[in-house]
Parts: C-alpha cells; structure tokens; sequence
C-alpha cells in the first residue's frame, strides 16, 4: 500500500512540512527539530532538483565535497567536521524516512559512508579558572549566566529553555522540564546561586513574579529586547567573560559546554559520588559521566 504522501504530496515544501512534523513526533530534540529540516533545505537547494526521486548518490557526494569547502558564515574559517558531519546524518535521517514511507525506491546514501569528526576532548577549567570567571562577572546577568552552566551544570538547550517558573527559590532547586532525551530532573543550588539569580531576577523586572498569568511560559534569561535567550548570545556573553578574566592556560576555545564539563569533575574531586554526578548532569548511564568527568588517578581511588 503506497504512502498518503505518494497521493497527496506533490511539492518539496509539503514533503518537508511531513517530515518535519514526523521528527517532531518521534521525540528529537528541539534544536534537532530546527537543524536537521535546515540541513536538508540546504541541501536541496545546492542539488538544485525539483523531484526528490531523481536525486542521486553523486548529488550527495557533490554536496559533501561542497561542505568540504564552504566558508563558515560568521566565521574566517570552512566548517567544522562536526558540521559537516551533522548534515551527512540529517541526510541520513530523511532519506531513510522517504524510503520507510515509499517515497523513493531506491535509497542514494544508504551505501556511503563519511569520515568521522576528528574527537575533541575538552579539558576541564581548574577551580582557580572558574574562579576567575566569575570575578570577571561585572553585571547580575554575567554571573548568572555562569551560575547556570557551571553552577547548574546546564546545556545549552537546557538554559535556553529554562523559565522563571523553573526556579523554585524557596526550596532551593532548579527544575529541568525537558532534557536530553525528554528527561526531567531537579538540580539542587546553593544560597550563594539562589542569591545571585534572584539578583538578576530583581535587576531585569521590579518584582519576582512566579505565580502572574503566564509565568510557567516566561523566560528566565532575556536579550537586550526582553525575548528568551538563545543560544549564540550565551556563547557570546561567555567569550567576553573569558577574555576579561585572561584564563591563558588552555589551548582551545572555551565553550558554555566546557563549563558544564568543569563542575561535573570539580564535584567529583570534592568528593560527591559519581552516581551523584550523573543524576545532576542528567546522564542515563554511568559511562556519559565518566566520558564528561577527568580526575587524576589518587582521586579516583578516593572516590
């Protein structure tokens, strides 16, 4: 039995339309949501072909070498492995959906194979490195924003998401509605955390308001226009961050995630139990925290 699809779709923005709705359905994440149909918006354009059926191994090939090559659009620089890599898997993604729904025969990148993003471990801040950061922190804003990916050890996602509602300051504890894999958890904070971020609450609106009409949708981190915070103005708060505390002993770009890396090992060499550390991360299983975790050997025994 052939796919409603096959019947009643006939443009490439309706096929995108079920296919977005389909990821969304299964339970990617919403950044998922967003990147993997642009991924494939960009492909398409770059294939330049109208009928999905006629696509080819050689298109996709072609648009891998093209990735190769592309400048980064912010940057003076070509894209990332890790770029490249994720449009290979939004392909991947799609194409097995069109052949799963009998909207092609015959599947053009069920064969290829791409190369693997080089790792990139990230060492983690010292304690001394973490402290300067927040001495760097000038503005509520700044020290909140560190609060939430080292002291809360948030992702990026994570803290995007977060609403005021979320912030239960009474009870000292953050709540994670919708982590990685649709997983809730509550973080605990500390006085000195709850302190600053009702600090910043109190900087950013003349009262905390956690029971007005609409407060379970509002934002607790907003831009210059009073919108949720998205991801690349966390990023860009950090490097300002970073540059004014001149933390010179890494070798590589720090990142939101280096922090939320930093304070799974700063917990472990405080002597908090791994199983411990991964509920707070919101791991599903023991090795993801040990991949995130570096501690030398003499603590480990300690552990």
């Amino acid at each position: 039995m052939l796919h409603p699809l096959l019947k009643s779709t006939t443009t490439t923005t309706d096929i995108l339309q079920e296919f977005t709705q389909y990821i969304q359905q299964i339970g990617y994440s919403k950044s998922s949501q967003y990147q993997i149909p642009k991924a494939i918006k960009e492909f398409l354009r770059y294939a330049a072909e109208p009928n999905i059926k006629k696509i080819k191994q050689n298109d996709i090939l072609n648009f891998y070498n093209y990735l190769q090559n592309r400048p980064h659009k912010r940057k003076e620089t070509v894209l990332s492995e890790t770029f490249v890599n994720q449009h290979m898997y939004a392909l991947k993604v799609f194409f097995n959906w069109l052949e799963q729904t009998q909207q092609i025969k015959t599947n053009p990148i069920s064969n290829l194979k791409f190369k693997r993003p080089k790792a990139n471990p990230r060492e983690p801040l010292s304690q001394k490195e973490v402290t300067q950061l927040f001495e760097s922190a000038i503005t509520a804003k700044e020290t909140a924003i560190l609060h939430l990916f080292y002291s809360c050890g948030l992702r990026r996602t994570e803290a995007e998401n977060l609403n005021t509602s979320d912030i239960h300051f009474t009870q000292n504890l953050l709540y994670v509605r919708e982590g990685k894999g649709a997983k809730r958890r509550a973080i605990p904070i500390t006085e000195t955390v709850k302190r600053d971020l009702e600090s910043y609450l109190l900087d950013t609106r003349t009262q905390i308001q956690e029971t007005r009409q609409g407060a379970d949708k509002e934002p607790f981190m907003t831009n210059i226009r009073g919108k949720r915070m998205k991801g690349d103005s966390y990023n860009d708060a950090l490097k300002k961050l970073v540059a004014k505390s001149q933390i010179s002993s890494l070798n590589t770009q720090i990142s939101l995630h280096h922090l939320r890396h930093s304070i799974a090992t700063h917990l472990l060499e405080n002597g908090l139990s791994i199983e411990f550390v991964r509920d707070f991360l919101g791991h599903s299983h023991l090795e993801a925290t040990q991949i995130y975790a570096k501690v030398f050997k003499h603590q480990l025994k300690n552990l």
